[in-house]
């Protein structure tokens, strides 16, 4: 029988024989290592979709309003990041991050809504 050994610090196993990590802690860190770089994205991609949705909520706290797109920009809004579209039959497109939403009006105007 062979000798088998953690995937982490590989000191030597016994138990089940398909066990990989001699304790909780060796599996742990090897996971946290392992996944590092996309939970990092994920996590970082999170952040940025949370500070839109304040920031949308902030300027929108009733159904509907119309503000300049710079207030936004200004508090660090990220265009690039949301979680579902919208189209309308005029060819109108929403953006929306989960609940609240806007369209562009034109260059310097977003019209803010929220979802029911």
């Amino acid at each position: 029988m062979s000798k088998r050994s953690c995937q982490e610090c590989e000191e030597s196993i016994s138990g089940r024989s398909d066990k990989r990590f001699c304790s909780d802690y060796c599996r742990n860190a090897f996971n946290n290592r392992h996944n590092r770089d996309s939970t990092n994205l994920i996590r970082n991609t999170n952040n940025q979709l949370r500070k839109n949705y304040r920031i949308l909520q902030k300027y929108n706290p009733d159904k509907k309003i119309s503000v300049p797109k710079s207030k936004l920009l200004r508090d660090g809004f990220d265009f690039t990041l949301f979680t579902s579209t919208y189209q309308t039959k005029k060819g109108h497109i929403y953006y929306f991050v989960y609940d609240q939403g806007y369209l562009p009006i034109n260059n310097d105007y977003l019209s803010l809504v929220k979802r029911d």
